[in-house]
């Protein structure tokens, strides 16, 4: 990772954007420095794309202000769409045209031509192992092969900033680590990445992490920070009757998460002192008895997990309230 300079390349404040009725993004403050791979993490409709959507200047936002590698969102789009590249989930290349066709054609927008353009494009095809692919036609690509043509292309130009929305949504597990070597070597390059995301274990790899759920910001950090700033602890049992013994610890005081992973029973715990005591105490009780009990490591999907739950909990106390 490079060093960070002084000027953040992005600095969002208070941004928020309502469709109608909707408030798809409401009140999301965040900084990303240069050289960094952000990750903006939450599920489906979170409110993650809209969020980079007006990073980028595409849409306008209803409140807040932002600028992206030194532009103001509202009022220079423009400046800021020539200085970023922008890849989607959606394959958005050409696929009647040949790799090399589709990269040509892009650096062509970005105003490159002649040896600068055609030595570019070498280069490019070579470090995201495109070159015996180059005359391949691009619709007759697989989603691994397709997503690296995409990287090509959004950064042909060698953008200072990259925006990657949901990128490896549907790709194989192969093809998605190799994504994830092709975004490091990236970003150790020079060049800042934000990247959203609803797959935790790629959130483990980003530098620092934003969670967006319900449009809402719930957390900032690196992902060491997050998970610990939860204060969770993690047990992994095998017991008898596994099932009952699930449903009986989910009751416990305490007791944030329950998940079956083969035999090994993965319990997450928040503001308990002792989780081996009192999850032996209530199995014991109840004559479910313990083959196996070993502490694991809370993740960031664990943390995630428990800030939303909470943020659930929240609504439905107010509700109640009114």
């Amino acid at each position: 990772m490079s060093a960070p300079s002084a000027a953040p390349v992005i600095v969002a404040e208070h941004l928020s954007r309502r469709f109608g009725d909707l408030w798809a993004v409401r009140d999301v403050s965040l900084t990303v420095q240069r050289g960094e791979i952000f990750g903006v993490l939450g599920p489906n409709g979170a409110g993650k794309s809209t969020t980079i959507r007006m990073l980028c200047g595409i849409l306008d936002p209803t409140g807040g202000k932002g600028s992206v590698v030194g532009f103001d969102i509202a009022r220079q789009s423009e400046q800021i769409k020539k200085n970023i590249g922008y890849m989607t989930q959606r394959f958005s290349l050409y696929e009647d045209m040949t790799v090399e066709e589709n990269m040509r054609f892009y650096a062509s927008i970005y105003g490159m031509s002649g040896r600068a353009r055609k030595e570019r494009i070498e280069t490019v095809l070579s470090e995201i192992g495109l070159i015996d692919r180059r005359k391949q036609i691009a619709g007759t690509l697989s989603g691994g092969w397709k997503q690296r043509v995409a990287l090509a292309s959004s950064t042909i130009h060698n953008p200072p900033l990259l925006f990657l929305d949901e990128p490896t949504a549907g790709v194989d597990p192969v093809s998605r680590r190799h994504f994830w070597d092709q975004i490091h070597r990236i970003a150790d390059l020079g060049t800042t990445v934000l990247v959203t995301t609803h797959y935790m274990d790629e959130a483990e790899r980003c530098h620092r992490l934003a969670f967006i759920f319900r449009g809402t910001l719930l957390a900032t950090g690196t992902p060491t920070e997050v998970v610990a700033a939860r204060g969770l602890r993690v047990s992994e049992l095998e017991t008898e009757r596994t099932i009952e013994a699930g449903e009986l610890l989910r009751k416990a005081p305490g007791v944030e998460e329950v998940n079956h992973f083969g035999h090994i029973m993965r319990v997450a715990t928040r503001s308990v002192d002792d989780p081996e005591r009192l999850l032996r105490g209530m199995l014991d009780a109840a004559n479910i008895g313990v083959h196996r009990f070993q502490v694991g490591r809370p993740n960031v999907e664990d943390a995630f997990v428990s800030m939303v739950r909470e943020d659930d909990a929240v609504r439905a106390g107010k509700q109640e309230a009114a």
